[in-house]
């Protein structure tokens, strides 16, 4: 299935993210709980000396030198070099009839790790993550004993050395995988799947395929697509392949499809928000007119006869859903909208007068606010043509300027103040945009962006 939305994280962005998974995975490792330590030696013209390391402390591990890198088919490789870790802890030492206790310090240097991340999605369609593999070699360990008998120890530390080695790369790994499953596992699954945009419609966001690694990016493949709270139903045309763009100068990139959008016309169609009124209160007061029928009757006569000096209301609706095109010049749409006349008689009841077919050549700007895609929508002139009437026949041109009029002062600010509010991107928890590129392509738009993360 193609998707009707694609986010895209390039190189610096997956840099920027590791930047900030690096940072919790030091403070993961500094807390490593190291087991005792116990055993025997043979040591020349001493004998048999029976040693216990206990109360082993991890002062600090760092993770100076680390890069990420997007494996195709395969995920995401962690790489960490010349990480180094200071360790301390006490040592009690028998032999023959002595006994002693003191303390020890341990240097490990030229820590390597390699960590692969598996990228996939459950059936929810959220993503997952897991460690698919993960390596670990310590190249040195150093361990310095303090205290009357130090001296015994540093005779065998090679043996003691090699023992820490093992277990500080065994732990090392089982610390990652619990950092991935706990952290980030639990992070990422704040991409939100569905969206709630108001009390009509929302937003599936979910994965339509597992994230794909390519030698550049990181690339997820969303549902995109909106649908009615009170009736989802099958949408009746499919998206068309997104030809993305190979631009990296942004940490992140997402394509809205034309698809998209249109699924959001027909989210709002039927739930039959796509219906507006026109009436008295809400003509502008500079705008030298009154809604009723002596404004119309210069144009219907039999109007006058009718219904005299009586206040008029206009219900605009759209008999199909408006369906947009997304091309490299920008947004347009050409909806059409019934627009049925009634005079409001004395009892508040309604008279229809007349219905309207009103064509009307619509173009969009978009951009990216608060993580909200918002935009805003510009008209040129009205065509009108008469699809009934209850009044007579009469011209239609003649009342063009009028409704010209009273749909770009009453209809289109609150279509504008609607799409101001926007809709919301798919972005994981505590994550700002800035920088935003929005450009036009061939069936979509692409917006770019670089990302900051906000901690806790």
């Amino acid at each position: 299935t193609n998707p009707g939305f694609v986010v895209r994280i390039t190189q610096a962005g997956l840099d920027y993210a590791h930047q900030q998974g690096i940072t919790i995975l030091e403070k993961e490792l500094a807390q490593l709980k190291l087991p005792d330590i116990s055993g025997d030696s043979r040591v020349l013209r001493v004998g048999k000396v029976r040693y216990e390391l206990s109360r082993l402390r991890l002062r600090d591990f760092h993770l100076p030198y680390s890069r990420i890198t997007p494996i195709s088919n395969a995920g995401l490789q962690v790489s960490i070099s010349n990480a180094f870790a200071e360790l301390d802890g006490d040592w009690r030492v028998k032999f023959l009839f002595v006994r002693d206790h003191g303390s020890f310090d341990l240097k490990v240097e030229n820590v390597y790790i390699k960590i692969i991340l598996r990228l996939g999605s459950d059936s929810t369609g959220k993503p997952t993550m897991s460690t698919s593999d993960c390596s670990t070699r310590i190249s040195k360990v150093h361990v310095l004993f303090s205290g009357k008998f130090g001296w015994l120890y540093n005779l065998f530390h090679s043996s003691i050395e090699s023992r820490f080695r093992k277990i500080l790369e065994d732990k090392v790994c089982d610390n990652v995988a619990k950092s991935v499953h706990n952290e980030l596992q639990t992070y990422i699954r704040t991409l939100p799947v569905t969206a709630r945009i108001d009390d009509k419609t929302g937003i599936d966001y979910s994965l339509v395929a597992p994230p794909r690694a390519t030698a550049q990016s990181l690339d997820a493949d969303l549902k995109g697509e909106f649908y009615s709270l009170a009736h989802r139903s099958t949408v009746p045309f499919s998206p068309l392949p997104l030809a993305f763009p190979s631009d990296h100068d942004h940490m992140v990139y997402f394509g809205a499809s034309s698809y998209f959008f249109n699924t959001a016309s027909i989210a709002y169609h039927k739930a039959g928000a796509l219906v507006f009124e026109i009436t008295e209160a809400m003509i502008p007061k500079d705008a030298g007119f009154s809604l009723n029928t002596s404004i119309f009757s210069a144009f219907i006569p039999q109007l006058e006869e009718m219904y005299p000096n009586m206040p008029m209301k206009f219900r605009l609706s759209a008999p199909t859903a408006p369906f947009l095109t997304i091309a490299p010049g920008g947004i347009s749409l050409k909806p059409i909208v019934d627009a049925q006349a009634y005079a409001i008689l004395p009892n508040s009841s309604l008279a229809p007068l007349f219905l309207l077919s009103l064509v009307r050549n619509v173009s969009a700007v978009i951009n990216v606010r608060s993580g909200r895609i918002v935009g805003s929508l510009d008209v040129g002139r009205i065509r009108l043509s008469l699809k009934d009437s209850a009044v007579g026949t009469f011209q239609v041109r003649m009342m063009q300027s009028l409704m010209n009029i009273l749909t770009s002062s009453t209809l289109l600010p609150r279509l504008n103040a609607r799409l101001d509010e926007g809709f919301p991107l798919p972005l994981l928890d505590r994550i700002q945009l800035s920088n935003i590129l929005v450009r036009f392509h061939q069936n979509f738009l692409l917006l770019g962006a670089d990302v900051h993360f906000q901690p806790r």
